[in-house]
């Protein structure tokens, strides 16, 4: 099981989900903004852009897809200086949050967001998940 495959996994086991399939998809800076504008109707950049599918439960196949941009990752972390791998770490749990009906349009939908993404991030790095540079 790689990095991606098991973080992924610990989040879906630590927030109860079943499904049989969640797709991840790790693309260019090009490619999130053609997705961007196709889907929501907005050519800019973004880190993150999640396709439900199925809702999540014991009759869950596919959950969804989520599409982050690296790219994205990498600017904002070395702004921000923080680790690169910490920040895709938390867009994949950003993502699946998502999935799971999470959002982040309104403040309080923000902050529920935020909250569930520190506990998660917090859990992931007491199981020594969080990603790491390839050996």
């Amino acid at each position: 099981m790689d990095q991606v495959e098991a973080l992924a996994t610990e989040v879906l086991h630590y927030k109860d989900v079943q499904c049989d399939e969640l797709i991840i998809h790790f693309v260019s800076v090009d490619q999130i903004k053609k997705l961007h504008k196709k889907h929501f109707d907005d050519a800019s950049s973004t880190d993150c852009i999640t396709l439900p599918m199925d809702d999540p439960g014991p009759s869950c196949e596919i959950l969804g897809e989520v599409f982050i941009c690296p790219d994205t990752a990498i600017v904002y972390a070395k702004r921000h200086r923080l680790d690169i791998y910490e920040e895709c770490s938390l867009y994949i749990v950003h993502g699946i949050l998502h999935l799971l009906g999470f959002d982040d349009i309104e403040s309080a939908d923000i902050a529920k967001m935020r909250a569930a993404e520190k506990e998660i991030m917090d859990h992931l790095r007491e199981k020594n998940l969080i990603l790491t540079p390839p050996n």
